[in-house]
């Protein structure tokens, strides 16, 4: 007999593995439906009850799903006694128990009985469900956990066995009926098997002859419960429902025009993702809708608060400036003051600290009343990131009892813990939680009441508010907004799409097909209007809100910089310190440190070292914070300790001598005039701010040093939020709204790649033409009237432009700050809320940077330059190879060799110098002093860049250097009459119009900022202090007016010292010592390997040997030999970890290795392993083992074994009989010995197969390029870099022709059956990938094979217009001539034109180029260029340099426009003729500003004919031959 049955519960449990005696777990069963059948599937009874619901009632989601109310079931049900009873009968008279996932359904019943204590034997009988993995098996359905297949619903079941769907599920009857014909039909087809069903096979032979076709349904008749359920609710509401009377209506409406409206419910973008609203958004429609508050409740966090309640004070300053203003003009003030409310949403669950079970908690709101009801929200905000994070930030109940004083409650939205529970559970138990809530927080505690016009939130309203006044709660009505106006609901559901990573087509709902999204559009910032329509029968929720606003108190959470304790000796300590708080001992502590610093710092401290020193101390003393410098020169100190390296100083500091003093800086500023109040104004108290920089590689230990010293509760890192930018606000809308990807990339790159400050596509979008085109390049003035037409286009893709709009700028992540640091007195928590980050083991404060200090936390920048990194790397270098001990603070600052490295632009790898730009005017200017480096740091920038002709000219004596009075010159004279520096508008103004000191920072500050009501009151002072110290009015004038042009553009001269002194640093060791700087700037690039690339090029202009891995001299890093060449790290080879290096280095120390089997037998095979020993014989790691090829160890006999990983084993055997002897008996070696295996004789690999490998392991060509062979022809032939392809429209009807290396071949077939390719093509250091089809594929398909050298010339058209729009699309490339490169100098060779300077011309030059023309003949021409130049002379005190003939030179020697036939003076030279002409040219020329061409003579040969040819052209490039061809 088999036992069919199904019920229908409250709900589904909390945890699904409780045990049945968990009685709060498992919900109530309050419909039961079975069937009973014999062995062969006939009928012998079926029962359906409903069952009374006793001490509780059903909640609305369980009854949305089976529409079974608690009216209809009082109404209907029978007592669950007498359920459970007629159940055990049916039990009785059954072997099996069969149903759909039954376990669901036994736990249920199993808990019913257990709570009325009634036995049963249900919990021991055999079970068969038709919900296993064997169905799942049949059905084969995507999607199930761990890749299996879905476990099948009712419905899926039915559909696939009887193809047809079931339509009545969720009845327990229809279920029962619809899972018993399943059942029975599993049996007939034999799905379940003998065992399953223990009966012998003859059992299924009589089921299917009475049952030879499909089962079918018995037909029972279903009570449709949801209308069942509609008609009993009407009855009963019919006798209820109370009509309201105009009086009680005109009451309401009275008590609402009374009441002010305040929004207490509100989520910002700190709700990240889930909300359009921005900080200022909010103030500002709260403003504009005249609220005298305002609430922002984000979920768990409180990032946004300390805006949120600074843009309040600010909108209040300037609302009571207004409403003055009006007063006083005799009108009404019309501007409100707003109270900033700060709340947060906390996700409350059983136990914050439990991460087993995933309980995101019910969804609470928290309000501030005070400071400290801030306070307490931040830690338990804090407490939710650090201890409770598990999916989403949590707390539980004991933490808010903790942290509950200042504290108001609201209830929530339909996920807070009431009207989640009146949901779910039912009203008991919404009404246990509301009792808790109440008792813990009484009268601060409130209901909250939402319309949305929801059919869930109606139902929870009626329980809310019945419950509220039941227990005498109050009603406050709220909108939980996520969006201010109406129409930005779309916008907001393409965010919640980003955040899920959905489609907008998905429907929303709940489960497997569907996604998260708010149920309609009502959930925006409603006016106060509005509100109060939709409470004006509940006008008590309205008026209650101002009880909550005035229990709310102002504060402000900008505060004074707090600094941690430091430690002084006790010597310094002074007893008013502890009584007054204040600071004397740290001062004085703080002037020994200096003092004692001076000494050795001056040979000997000056009046003047003094004078400076006495004035920082006091300036220092007055802004209350010595501490801060005791703390940094505390930290710095143990930096240098540790060995990481330090820089000079950065920004401002470096004007403080204090700091020199300190050993916090590295500059002198008294040498370099830099200024202190620069740094810290004596006329102002404020934090300074020392920015510190530290090798990239010791920073993380300074970081554990500081943290070790005052704790890990004490120092945090800082968030940053991640905002989303223009084109990721489209790319990220396009792929919501399913925009094909062509077309969101389309859209994006219309964008320009650098935003103008101040504009967004919203501006963009708005604003007039005119004002674009001044504010963008014209190129992309074009782009943006293309996407302003988008925009305006009805299509799918003017959508996403529209939505982007919105979008764009919110926040969508959070990072942490790359440098920034923060340390506090005590716990971090008790004075800022934080959060945790995936990358930091430290807490992340919840204020980003631009707040931190503000909220008075001390910050410290914490900055890892590679730069630092790079000058230690390669003063190990030198020590390592030369002894030499290099101190990089005591460079001379006058070195030869180093100004001429600048004066030759030769600064590629020198730090701040290596851009192209900068190389020019290296060029130009010729720097010989350290001041020059100084000014050409501060000039190369936007703005100043366009003063560095001038300075040039100066400096070189070509324009004359003026100073507007006499008195300038002593702080111009650096830079040559042109202020570069902020220090010299500084000090300008002390010297010519006795300034104080706080007034020149104050002067430089507006000037730097355009402060034009600040410069105009200082104006007059300048002009009339000056005046009196005698200057010219008119000159004071000019001098005004100069500054104020240039000072915004003018720099810190402090931090412009520090760097170049970097950039000396570097360059000092590049032109000193080459080869070891080379080595440590590509080991600090090896991450990159675009980068080694282009420093490998860099090193074989310096004429430096760049040498592959090689396991006898390869360290982790870049090293350089004993030979002067630069040996690649084999940590730049992929898989090759620091372990392998590790033991290959340190097993080489006594002797190298003599072979691969010498390499095995040594090493530690488990750190150095297969892959790493494979990636080091393709790189060429073993090329220095003589008498073996590459091929050879990757060569296997037959066996399936390479000759490499037999050496691996031999190695590892070899290791283990030695390790096995080692521990014998009587400890004696064993004689055995292990025979090498034989290195297998094969061909080796071709250069381009050894080259394809080592790019495939090193992600570079390192022995050579495959393309050297081949670069006159891509020299001369190929027009064009395959870069430039990324941008066709500025080659449109142009041909350009490109040669490189052919891969990635793949053939296609399109749908009209026609063939088509896609390929690679790479260059150099670039690839680029082609599409070939038609015509064109047939013609030229036989040259598109996998590694040849090609050359190709296309043409660029012009793309097809659109048949819609009429717009054109993108250029198209048409192929237009394939050839290999063998062959370019064949075809297209044509003439040799060859240039030779006068000077040149003397018989032993003639002969040599003579014979090379005899080896290389063939048919081609060749004409002579014969040139006299002049060099134009200028006395310049420069050092001198070496001028040599570049092949390529930048004079126009070559005019196309001279015509073929000229004076001939010989047909051909031969040796005989002796042709005298003038001396050659001397090994080194003066300087020469320019070289003019006196004479030129044009001469084609008619004689002699040669083969153009790469060898022709190598020899001549040898003799320093300066040709072109064709």
């Amino acid at each position: 007999m088999y036992l069919i049955f199904d019920t229908e519960t409250t709900g589904l449990p909390k945890r699904w593995g409780a045990p049945i005696s968990d009685t709060d777990n498992w919900p109530r069963c309050i419909q039961i439906a079975w069937q009973l059948h014999d062995a062969m599937g006939r009928v012998i009874e079926h029962q359906d009850y409903l069952v009374k619901p006793e001490g509780f009632n059903i909640p609305y989601d369980a009854e949305r799903i089976h529409g079974i109310s608690t009216e209809l079931a009082e109404a209907e049900g029978i007592p669950l006694a007498e359920v459970l009873e007629k159940f055990n009968i049916a039990l009785s008279k059954t072997k099996f128990i069969v149903g759909q996932n039954l376990g669901f359904d036994i736990n249920i019943m199993g808990c019913e009985f257990y709570r009325l204590g009634i036995e049963s034997p249900m919990g021991s009988m055999p079970i068969l469900d038709t919900c296993t993995e064997v169905t799942a098996s049949l059905l084969k359905l995507p999607g199930g956990r761990g890749g299996k297949f879905k476990l099948p619903t009712l419905t899926e079941l039915h559909q696939y066995l009887f193809n047809k769907p079931f339509a009545e599920a969720h009845n327990a009857t229809a279920d029962v009926e619809a899972t018993t014909r399943c059942f029975f039909e599993l049996i007939r087809t034999e799905v379940f098997t003998k065992n399953d069903l223990q009966v012998e096979q003859e059992y299924f032979e009589d089921f299917q002859l009475k049952n030879p076709r499909e089962i079918q349904l018995i037909g029972l008749q279903h009570i449709n419960l949801k209308e069942a359920s509609d008609k009993i609710r009407q009855q009963l509401g019919g006798q209820q429902t109370a009509t309201i009377s105009k009086q009680e209506l005109s009451d309401n409406k009275q008590i609402l025009i009374d009441s002010d409206f305040v929004h207490l419910h509100n989520h910002t973008q700190f709700s990240v993702l889930q909300s359009t609203i921005s900080v200022a958004a909010l103030v500002k429609a709260a403003s504009q809708q005249k609220m005298p508050a305002v609430a922002m409740t984000d979920h768990a966090n409180l990032m946004g608060a300390f805006h949120f309640v600074r843009d309040i004070l600010y909108h209040n300053k300037a609302a009571e400036a207004k409403n003055k203003e009006a007063i006083e003009k005799g009108e009404e003030p019309t501007e409100v003051p707003m109270k900033p409310i700060v709340g947060c949403e906390f996700f409350v669950c059983e136990d914050h600290k439990n991460k087993s079970v995933k309980d995101n908690g019910y969804q609470i709101v928290l309000l501030a009343k005070t400071k400290k009801g801030y306070h307490n929200l931040a830690k338990m905000s804090s407490i939710g990131y650090t201890e409770g994070f598990y999916y989403v930030p949590r707390i539980d109940r004991k933490v808010i009892q903790q942290y509950k004083e200042d504290i108001i409650v609201l209830s929530g939205n339909l996920n807070g813990e009431i009207p989640s529970k009146i949901l779910n559970l039912g009203e008991n138990q919404a009404e246990e939680a509301l009792l808790w809530w109440k008792l813990e927080f009484g009268e601060d505690f409130y209901i909250e009441v939402m319309r949305h016009n929801q059919e869930d939130e109606n139902r929870v309203n009626e329980a809310l508010i019945s419950l509220a006044r039941k227990h005498d709660v109050k009603i406050v009505a709220t909108n939980n907004t996520f969006y201010i106006e109406k129409e930005n609901a779309n916008a907001h559901d393409i965010l919640l799409c980003v955040k899920e990573g959905e489609k907008q087509s998905t429907p929303i709902g709940r489960g497997r097909g569907y996604r998260y999204g708010l149920p309609n559009q009502e959930y925006y910032f409603k006016s106060g209007d509005e509100m109060k329509q939709l409470f004006n029968n509940l006008p008590e929720a309205i008026s209650n809100i101002s009880e909550i606003v005035d229990k709310i108190e102002i504060y402000n959470l900008a505060r004074e910089v707090l600094l941690p304790k430091f430690e002084i000796p006790v010597e310094f300590n002074v007893p008013e310190d502890a009584v007054d708080g204040g600071v004397r001992g740290e001062n004085a502590y703080l002037k020994h440190l200096t003092f004692e610093g001076a000494k050795r710092r001056y040979k000997e401290i000056t009046p003047e070292i003094q004078e400076r020193l006495d004035f920082e101390l006091l300036t220092i003393e007055n802004s209350g914070y010595p501490g801060y410098f005791l703390i940094v020169q505390d930290f710095i100190a143990e930096a240098r300790k540790m060995g990481v390296s330090v820089g000079p100083g950065r920004g401002s500091a470096a004007g403080s001598v204090v700091a020199y003093c300190l050993k916090i800086t590295n500059i002198d500023p008294l040498m370099y005039n830099l200024l202190f109040e620069r740094f810290l104004n004596p006329d102002r108290v404020s934090l300074p701010d020392i920015d510190i920089d530290f090798d990239d590689e010791g920073r993380s230990s300074v970081m554990d040093y500081v943290i070790r010293k005052y704790g890990k509760k004490q120092v945090a890192q800082i968030i940053t939020y991640g905002k989303m930018a223009t084109k990721s606000a489209i790319r990220d809308t396009a792929r919501v709204l399913d925009l094909p990807l062509f077309e969101a990339d389309k859209i994006a790159k219309l964008i320009p790649g650098m935003m103008p400050s101040k504009w967004n596509l919203a501006r963009f979008l708005n604003e007039k033409e005119d004002l674009i085109k001044k504010t963008v390049r014209p190129e992309e003035f074009e782009k943006i009237k293309e996407l302003i037409g988008l925009a305006n286009e009805g299509d799918l893709g003017g959508e996403t432009i529209q939505q982007a709009k919105v979008l764009e700028g919110n926040l969508r992540n959070t990072g942490i700050h790359a440098c920034g640091v923060i340390i506090t007195p005590s716990d971090i928590t008790d004075f800022v809320p934080v959060a945790t980050a995936k990358d930091s083991d430290l807490f992340v404060t919840q204020f980003d940077n631009s707040v931190v200090e503000s909220a008075g936390l001390l910050k410290m920048d914490f900055l890892g330059l590679k730069t630092l990194t790079l000058i230690k790397d390669t003063v190990k270098l030198v020590k390592y190879r030369s002894g030499i001990e290099l101190n990089p603070d005591e460079f001379p600052i006058d070195d030869a060799k180093t100004y001429e490295l600048f004066q030759r632009g030769e600064t590629v790898g020198i730090f701040q110098y290596e851009s192209a730009g900068m190389q020019k005017y290296m060029k130009e200017l010729k720097p010989t002093v350290f001041p020059d480096l100084i000014a050409m740091n501060a000039l190369y920038r936007p703005g100043p860049i366009a003063y560095i002709p001038s300075f040039i000219k100066r400096k070189n004596g070509e324009e004359p250097i003026e100073y507007d009075l006499d008195d300038c010159e002593e702080l111009l004279k650096d830079t040559y009459g042109i202020t570069v520096y902020q220090e010299q508008v500084m000090l300008l103004s002390q010297k010519l119009a006795d300034f104080s000191k706080g007034d020149a920072d104050v002067l430089r500050k507006a000037m730097g900022k355009k402060m034009i009501d600040v410069l105009a009151k200082m104006e007059p002072k300048f002009i009339t202090q000056a005046m009196a110290k005698g200057h010219a009015k008119d000159k004071l004038e000019k001098i005004w007016n100069d500054w104020k042009a240039f000072a915004e553009y003018a720099f810190n001269k402090s931090h412009s010292t520090c760097y170049a002194w970097i950039a000396y640093q570097t360059a000092y060791l590049k032109a000193n010592y080459p080869a070891e700087y080379m080595a440590a700037v590509l080991s600090n690039n090896m991450s990159d390997i675009k980068q080694v690339s282009f420093f490998m090029e860099e090193c074989k202009r310096m004429g430096l040997k760049v040498l592959g891995p090689d396991v006898n001299e390869s360290y982790y890093k870049f090293t350089v030999n004993d030979d002067y060449a630069v040996r690649f790290g084999m940590g730049a080879v992929k898989g090759v970890g620091s372990g392998a290096v590790a033991t290959i280095v340190e097993n080489r120390k006594t002797t190298k290795y003599k072979s691969i089997f010498d390499l095995t037998k040594r090493i530690d095979l488990r750190a150095a392993n297969k892959k790493a020993l494979e990636n080091l014989a393709l790189a060429g790691g073993f090329d220095s083992f003589g008498g073996t090829t590459r091929a050879q160890y990757f060569h296997d006999d037959g066996d399936g074994i390479t000759f490499y990983e037999k050496a691996i084993r031999y190695g590892a055997k070899f290791q283990e009989n030695e390790n096995s002897s080692q521990v014998s008996l009587f400890g004696e070696s064993s004689d055995v010995q292990i025979a090498e295996p034989v290195v297998p004789p094969c061909e080796d690999w071709s250069t381009m197969e050894k080259l394809a490998k080592e790019k495939e392991v090193v992600g570079i060509y390192i022995s050579g390029h495959p393309l050297d062979d081949f670069k006159y022809e891509m020299k001369y032939f190929c027009n064009s870099k395959l870069e430039s392809l990324k941008d066709l429209n500025q080659f449109v009807n142009k041909n350009l022709t490109f040669g490189g290396i052919i891969s990635n071949v793949q053939h296609r077939i399109a749908k009209n059956g026609k063939g088509w390719a896609l390929f690679h093509l790479e260059g150099y250091d670039e690839s680029y990938e082609f599409k070939i089809f038609g015509e064109e594929y047939m013609k030229y398909r036989h040259y598109l094979i996998p590694n040849s050298f090609t050359y190709i010339k296309v043409l660029v058209k012009e793309g097809w217009p659109n048949k819609e729009t009429g717009k054109k699309g993108d250029p198209m490339i048409q192929f237009s001539e394939f050839k290999m490169l063998q062959d370019v100098f064949d075809n297209f060779a044509k003439k040799l034109c060859i240039l030779l300077d006068i000077k040149d011309l003397n018989a032993t030059f003639i002969s040599k180029l003579n014979s090379i023309f005899q080896v290389n003949k063939g048919n081609n021409s060749v004409t002579f260029d014969i040139v006299e130049l002049e060099t134009v002379k200028k006395q310049v005190e420069i050092i001198p340099e070496i001028i040599k003939l570049e092949p390529k030179t930048d004079i126009p020697l070559f005019d196309d426009e001279i015509p073929e036939e000229t004076v001939i003076f010989s047909d051909e030279f031969s040796e005989d003729d002796e042709l005298s002409m003038g001396e050659p040219l001397s090994d080194s020329v003066s300087i020469a500003e320019e070289t003019k061409i006196i004479t030129r003579i044009s001469m084609p040969s008619r004689k002699l004919k040669i083969k153009i040819s790469n060898e022709l052209l190598v020899e001549l490039e040898k003799m320093d031959v300066n040709f072109k061809l064709n």
